[in-house]
């Protein structure tokens, strides 16, 4: 046998040996890819609701680096050669996709794919066209909670600096108890500066809409008053136990459940007017979150963790009673994408007799897991109080208990844009191919 022969048999066992396999685990990968974005598709979740990568096909070269950055974990995915977001609902802003691609070919963008992303015009400073009104945190493109409280503190300390003269009550009014409003406030203690925060709701802001077991905090941030802030791995509820106990040792003053209706500016200062009463502000720093105001039920119980108003990650729930509320689209994708689970119970409570405005493929999707027994609905039915581990159902055949884990509420919302453009905030519109 020749050398050369040998050389040949040789380079094709290594080529055997370790190409062949390669090969086939990257197929492996991108069937299972595809099979995901099949089943994302079906549960409404493949389009993000707000920050999100954007990838140039044209540019993107199907290197993977964008794929295992990401700590999410099943955002993105090869398909075809190319990148692709399979996982829109699931992704929090984190930037480390688009750092990571070696041809600058992601970008980070606030709205759905095909749609005009529409931002508000802020300085380097977080100012937007308004001078006094900043917009800190998710409002303002950023998604991520280190990112947020970043903002809200350059703010809260630009403002310091600035010291502009006003007759109002308070230096700067604080709309928002999320992460952005909490660092805004804290930094706006530490600088001397008179302060209120107001929050429509409890603490938390955006976090208060993840399911339980979320992980919410990927990275560490320096809070003023407080310190070194490091949660890597953080669920919900450990990150709102914290964000409670800094409240609560620095003596930050939150005003919790106080809604604010409007903003203007009267006199050199801002007229803050809330559901109890006006304020007036020398500055205003918005740090509300994107996604809006949920539209809640009012009932008792609705306060619970396990109540939710948006649905993120199906995977998230497993071997679960699942209640999901509404008769739209969401809550139709919502209920069939926890019942592909196959060890969940799913159940859907709509307040009318039949779903008149959901999508046909919808429509068909939900009749087949009706048919297969993974879905069931309750129509001319509404929750009236919602327990630790069930809920009461009022039906037409009288109150019903039934055992329960998961709430899901699809009852539709109030965006911020009308509120923001009331302002006179100008925004910067981009279009996404």
């Amino acid at each position: 046998m020749t050398d050369s022969l040998i050389t040949l048999l040789i380079t094709a066992l290594l080529f055997l040996v370790t190409v062949v396999p390669y090969f086939r685990y990257v197929r492996r990968k991108e069937r299972n890819a595809k099979k995901k974005l099949e089943n994302m598709q079906i549960a409404g979740l493949v389009e993000a609701s707000t920050i999100h990568p954007h990838i140039d096909v044209l540019a993107c070269i199907g290197c993977g680096a964008c794929v295992r950055v990401c700590p999410e974990g099943d955002v993105l995915a090869v398909i075809d050669g190319k990148a692709a977001l399979v996982h829109g609902a699931k992704c929090v802003g984190h930037g480390l996709c688009a750092e990571a691609c070696p041809v600058n070919g992601i970008t980070l963008l606030m709205a759905k794919p095909g749609r005009s992303a529409d931002l508000p015009s802020l300085s380097e400073n977080y100012e937007t066209s308004v001078p006094g009104v900043f917009i800190a945190g998710e409002l303002g493109g950023v998604g991520l909670i280190k990112n947020a409280i970043a903002q809200g503190v350059r703010a809260a300390e630009y403002i310091a600096a600035q010291r502009r003269r006003h007759s109002a009550q308070f230096d700067i009014a604080i709309v928002g108890a999320g992460p952005a409003g909490i660092a805004t406030g804290l930094a706006a203690k530490k600088n001397g500066l008179t302060y209120i925060v107001l929050e429509q709701g409890d603490i938390g802001g955006t976090i208060l809409q993840y399911p339980r077991s979320k992980i919410v905090m990927t990275s560490g941030v320096e809070l003023p008053l407080w310190g070194n802030f490091n949660m890597r791995g953080a669920t919900k509820e450990e990150l709102l136990e914290v964000w409670t106990e800094i409240i609560e040792k620095t003596k930050l003053e939150v005003h919790l459940n106080e809604k604010v209706l409007g903003i203007e500016k009267l006199d050199g200062h801002f007229s803050v007017g809330s559901a109890r009463g006006n304020y007036s502000a020398g500055s205003v720093v918005l740090a509300l979150g994107r996604r809006g105001t949920p539209r809640k039920l009012g009932v008792p119980g609705e306060n619970l963790s396990k109540v939710m108003y948006r649905l993120i990650d199906t995977q998230m729930y497993q071997n679960c009673d699942v209640l999901v509320v509404g008769g739209g689209d969401s809550a139709v994708e919502a209920a069939v994408g926890l019942a592909s689970q196959s060890t969940n119970r799913v159940t859907i409570s709509y307040r009318k007799g039949e779903f008149s405005r959901i999508k046909e493929r919808n429509r068909q999707h939900l009749d087949e897991f009706i048919g297969r027994k993974k879905v069931k609905v309750v129509f001319n039915s509404e929750v009236q109080e919602i327990l630790e581990d069930s809920l009461i159902l009022n039906t037409q055949r009288g109150p019903e208990k039934i055992k329960n884990d998961y709430v899901l509420i699809f009852a539709g919302g109030e965006m911020p844009f009308d509120f923001l453009k009331a302002i006179g905030i100008q925004f910067a519109t981009q279009v996404v191919d």
